[in-house]
């Protein structure tokens, strides 16, 4: 099913988390420079209702530069404030702490900004998450890089593909 990109039809949070779960299987791309591409490996991930459907919990497993990585995202829709909040922790990227982010909904999706500590006495770097539902099959999720300038470089892209019952890919 294509989902409609209008503002003015955008789908609920609870719509979007019902969607969104499933098993998945993809690509996953890094740069750690603008421009340069890092590394591009295979990545699973599932995402789980919690607390009957209040909160999505995203777990993810891959490697990166040859080297195994997993990560957790929890994800809910604050209904007071009307924003999407995540918080997330990995052992490749947020190794040392955890990454708390929060943003508004978009057309297919919705896309939450956070920040974090690259060093002692070092101006915090910005992070922004992008959650993009495609269809009911394809799901892309792309994080950006804030400089503490403002700017913006793509750090990571994820493009999932749902995994059918019994593992097979959804196309």
């Amino acid at each position: 099913m294509q989902l409609n990109q209008s503002n003015e039809t955008r789908m609920t949070p609870s719509v979007l988390f019902d969607r969104m779960v499933g098993r998945w299987e993809g690509n996953c791309r890094t740069w750690f420079e603008p421009g340069k591409l890092a590394d591009e490996s295979r990545v699973g991930g599932e995402f789980q209702p919690t607390l009957e459907g209040r909160f999505l919990r995203h777990t993810y497993e891959g490697t990166i530069q040859g080297k195994p990585r997993h990560g957790e995202e929890l994800i809910a829709f604050n209904s007071v404030t009307k924003t999407f909040q995540s918080s997330w922790i990995d052992d490749f990227h947020m190794s040392y702490a955890i990454m708390f982010s929060q943003g508004p909904a978009t057309g297919r999706g919705f896309s939450v900004r956070g920040d974090y500590d690259v060093g002692e006495d070092q101006p915090r770097w910005g992070w922004r998450t992008e959650f993009e539902l495609l269809d009911d099959d394809h799901l892309t999720i792309t994080a950006y890089n804030i400089l503490p300038e403002g700017m913006e470089a793509k750090a990571v892209e994820t493009t999932y593909h749902r995994l059918k019952q019994g593992g097979e890919a959804g196309r």
